[in-house]
């Protein structure tokens, strides 16, 4: 049954499918009749697939509308999070759960709470895989639940879903009967403490809170119209949500990519929400005249499925060949910095792209191109945060200061934050006047000359650290010590500068020390806000990269410590023990490489002009477009396997006919998406793809992935000096 003025809007990439949603949006907002519900608080609700999405879709509203028209901006699973803690009374009285205001998990934290649940029966080997870490176990039962919650299955048929679709596979099904059980105790064990997390909050809301009638009730005067760009993308429990606004006559109007279905896999289900369309009248756009895509795309990705050998590709693709991945690395940052320096192209109208972007291409990339001038943008950058010597020293910090946390120090890490954090500090220590020294001691080191460096470098160098950690440093289990630097027979060797920031380090940390016997430090996080205020300054000056990574780590503490509150208030055993084991758990936490969420805003406020690069799941999320794309690693086989779907998530698709899943469904499942990919990609440029290909990959191996065809038949790029073509 057709719901009245809902449309749904349906184009390939790039075709304005947003632009006519917000189109639709201003068309509406003075034209919809009276809500038959009259409420103060009815409004439009907007809907977009991701966090940055959201972002993007609310400026251009806000530019088109000139603020105008009131509305509420969401994404899929940031609605189901608000309901359920908008509604969690309903829940506490409906599941007899424990009164407490809930608390969301971040992923790290998740993954470290489930793996000490499951400690005993991870240890006696009952959810072992063959070939699979234990950490990586843990990490596919987490995505199961919410797979399984986004897709709108009951956790207790999970097992039954996947005895049957890997039948055969692993120990007869025992193994998903376990996991099963393991499942259902961690629910369990978070609903106990009021813990939400992302699967948990969907599973709450599409099975016991959106059946609710007085929720039913309240939400359906909520809101006189609502609006949802890329539908594809959005999980399959959207349908059933979107399916009662429908019912209520609350008129919508949808984007949705045939073609697009970033997200399957992930959990996205575009089947189950393209059924929606049958309820709209379906808008079709037109393709963008511009571009490779609308002439060349369905042919190349004809060409990569069977290589044809009379077709002939556009000179518009361009090969560029090397033997070896570094030589490939350099050329292609020369390419496009003789383009960009030849006026042919600007930084902010390329685009590095590639499978599987490494450190090794991010770092000789960005290297190469900086050092011509060139900015470089890495899009969606997750590293771990121990990656960075900041957080490092920050790290290291906590240790020092804390009792009973030497094990976790080496000489090295010492060595580190004396040479990170030194040159604030002595800026500080100037600040005051004086210094341990007093005014002749200074006046004598300055006569004495040391060995003084610029002041663009830090004043205690990786030289004068280690000879410090060799002398002043004393290692300790309980109680490390840093001793003073005339505990160093030959401390004016160190020089003025250096000796000074020694000491003023020291001295902080032994304030820390005494305030702490002196309860005077509420938590770690205070003593991190405290040593980035003094050290650096509140992180002010800091480039962008590195202010983000200092905002990871302080909302990545504030959220350990909000939830070692809560555990502490319903585990008396936890509550008992010092604050300190806390502090080396989220230290090595840490320290094993866990890749912390995203701080607010991930990206800066003001977009430079620079080079992007990005993973091809990265770039087409951010659904960018340039001029010149580079297509990195063009022959490697991650084109065709890389970015595949989470364990056990097609499955949870509503297309799976419950027949065993095999290898010849994954190779055809990943064929799909590389055309998907291919086709998308083409679409967002508008003039050039470089192909970018090494006989060699990385560690020697011969590549030879689905794009080799394809890469042999483009027009060979000429290398020199003169021009680029």
């Amino acid at each position: 049954m057709l719901t009245p003025d809902s449309l749904w809007i349906v184009g390939s990439s790039r075709s304005g499918k947003t632009t006519s949603l917000i189109q639709r949006l201003i068309e509406q907002a003075e034209a919809l009749p009276a809500p038959p519900h009259p409420c103060p608080m009815q409004s439009v609700l907007v809907f977009a697939a991701t966090g940055d999405n959201r972002i993007d879709l609310v400026d251009r509203i806000a530019a088109a509308t000139q603020g105008r028209v009131p509305f509420d901006s969401t994404t899929p699973l940031g609605f189901f999070q608000d309901e359920v803690l908008l509604f969690f009374p309903l829940l506490v009285e409906r599941l007899s759960l424990t009164a407490r205001f809930p608390l969301r998990l971040r992923p790290e934290t998740e993954q470290e709470l489930a793996t000490r649940l499951w400690r005993t029966a991870l240890d006696s080997g009952e959810l072992a895989i063959p070939g699979v870490s234990e950490y990586f176990v843990v990490r596919r039962m987490l995505d199961l639940f919410q797979l399984a919650a986004l897709s709108g299955t009951p956790l207790e048929d999970l097992p039954v879903i996947l005895k049957d679709g890997f039948a055969g596979r692993e120990d007869g099904g025992a193994l998903w009967e376990r996991m099963g059980v393991a499942l259902q105790t961690w629910r369990h064990w978070c609903w106990e403490r009021g813990l939400l997390t992302y699967g948990i909050v969907a599973e709450l809301y599409w099975r016991y809170l959106l059946p609710d009638l007085h929720y039913q009730e309240k939400l359906r005067q909520r809101y006189r119209a609502f609006y949802a760009d890329d539908v594809d993308e959005y999980p399959a429990i959207a349908q059933r949500l979107f399916s009662h606004l429908l019912d209520w006559g609350i008129p919508a109007t949808f984007t949705f990519t045939p073609k697009g279905a970033l997200r399957l896999g992930t959990g996205a289900d575009p089947e189950e929400l393209a059924t929606l369309a049958e309820r709209c009248e379906i808008v079709i756009l037109p393709d963008r005249a511009d571009g490779l895509g609308p002439q060349w795309g369905e042919s190349i990705v004809a060409w990569v499925q069977e290589p044809l050998s009379y077709a002939q590709l556009p000179e518009a693709i361009l090969s560029l060949q090397t033997i070896s991945r570094a030589q490939l690395l350099r050329q292609t940052a020369e390419v496009i910095a003789t383009a960009i320096h030849s006026g042919q192209v600007k930084p902010q109208e390329v685009a590095i792209i590639g499978p599987g972007v490494d450190a090794i291409a991010r770092y000789t990339l960005r290297e190469i191109l900086s050092n011509r001038g060139i900015a470089v943008e890495s899009l969606s950058d997750q590293q771990p945060l121990v990656g960075s010597p900041l957080i490092r020293a920050l790290l290291t910090l906590l240790a020092l200061v804390y009792p009973g946390l030497g094990r976790l120090l080496s000489g090295e890490a010492i060595a580190e934050l004396l040479v990170v954090l030194s040159e604030s500090s002595t800026e500080e220590v100037s600040r005051g006047g004086g210094g341990w020294l007093g005014a002749a001691g200074e006046a004598a080191i300055q006569a004495m000359g040391g060995l003084e460096r610029s002041p663009l470098h830090p004043p205690i160098d990786p030289v004068r650290a280690g000879l410090l950690i060799d002398h002043c440093f004393v290692p300790d289990p309980d109680l490390p010590q840093l001793l003073p630097v005339n505990a160093f027979p030959r401390w004016d060797r160190l020089g003025y500068r250096a000796s000074q920031s020694y000491e003023a380090i020291r001295q902080w940390i032994e304030t820390q020390r005494q305030q702490l016997q002196q309860r005077l430090i509420p938590s770690p996080v205070n003593l991190l806000d405290r040593a980035i205020q003094h050290f650096l300054a509140g992180g002010s000056h800091l480039a962008y990269d590195r202010l983000s990574a200092l905002r990871e780590l302080v909302e990545t503490a504030q959220h350990y410590w909000e939830v070692d509150t809560r555990l502490r208030q319903s585990d008396p055993g936890r509550a008992a023990r010092p604050a300190a084991t806390t502090v080396g758990e989220f230290i090595q936490l840490l320290r094993n490489g866990t890749i912390t969420a995203d701080p607010y805003p991930v990206r800066p406020l003001v977009a430079r002009p620079a080079v992007t690069l990005a993973t091809i799941f990265q770039y087409r999320a951010a659904r960018l477009a340039h001029r010149w794309q580079f297509w990195l690693d063009a022959g490697s086989p991650l084109w065709l396997s890389g970015g595949g779907p989470l364990f056990g998530a097609m499955l949870l698709l509503k297309r799976w006919d419950g027949r065993p899943w095999t290898a010849a469904d994954d190779l055809e499942a990943d064929q799909q998406r590389l055309s998907r990919q291919l086709l998308d990609l083409l679409y967002r440029t508008q003039e050039r793809v470089y192909l970018c290909h090494s006989d060699l990959s990385t560690n020697g191996q011969e590549q030879t992935g689905p794009l080799l065809t394809l890469v042999n038949a483009a027009t060979p790029l000429l290398m020199e000096k003169e021009a680029i073509v």
